[in-house]
């Protein structure tokens, strides 16, 4: 069996919907190669975003994403809207869904089943195929389970170290302009005959109505030890 592929959303892909590529590749791999009379897999996961990441087993299969993602209707919209899994035991005999029944049919899908994997924040899918009906009424609670719900933890903790990375660039971004901003209220205090709350309320007046960092504002003001800083708040009144 070939390496599962990602693909973005309806065919593109951003550098945030690159980040879970790796876990969901491997899940829609491993829950395949795992689950008897499966011809292949697909996986999901969204956050309430535009973006959708997916992964698929094999290119004919992202298509079969691609119609619910686009349409909003099958077995993924439903399991992610219910969060329930959804059990399809032989696509001729169903009805509804009719373009991903027919995307799914051409590709050869008799049955198929997709499970939810609810977290805080995310959802993630998985959706196992097979080429022959009524094939796959226990692959929901077999090994194919245990791997959805594990790759849902590991995508849960790698947003957390994500968010916590960019927490910690804030942090050194705001020590390291700090000097430079307590100077800047020290040159506005003596201009304008003002205290410290009041100096910092107009750097910040001066950020905001220059669309300027409030930083690039700070260098700005001790550079020119606050020439000019009464006229720029007049143009601002």
């Amino acid at each position: 069996m070939p390496d599962a592929e990602h693909i973005g959303h309806l065919g593109t892909e951003s550098p945030e919907s690159a980040l879970p590529a790796r876990r969901l590749s491997e899940l829609a791999e491993k829950s395949a190669r795992c689950t008897t009379d499966c011809c292949g897999a697909s996986t999901t996961v969204s956050n309430g975003g535009a973006e959708r990441p997916a992964a698929v087993t094999h290119p004919d299969l992202a298509g079969l994403v691609s119609v619910q993602l686009r349409s909003g209707e099958g077995p993924i919209p439903v399991a992610v809207d219910g969060g329930e899994t959804v059990e399809t035991g032989d696509l001729l005999r169903v009805e509804r869904w009719p373009q991903y029944r027919a995307v799914a049919l051409d590709a050869g899908v008799r049955s198929c089943v997709t499970m939810p994997f609810r977290r805080p924040g995310l959802t993630v899918t998985l959706s196992l195929y097979s080429f022959r009906p009524d094939t796959l009424e226990d692959a929901s609670h077999g090994p194919a389970r245990a791997l959805g719900d594990l790759a849902a933890n590991s995508l849960v903790r790698d947003r957390s170290y994500r968010a916590a990375l960019t927490e910690l660039d804030h942090l050194g971004t705001a020590l390291r302009t700090r000097p430079v901003v307590d100077q800047a209220c020290g040159i506005i205090m003596h201009v304008l005959a003002c205290d410290a709350d009041a100096a910092f309320a107009v750097l910040r007046r001066v950020s905001q109505g220059t669309n300027r960092k409030l930083s690039d504002v700070a260098s700005s003001i001790v550079e020119t030890r606050g020439r000019g800083l009464e006229q720029e708040l007049v143009s601002l009144s």
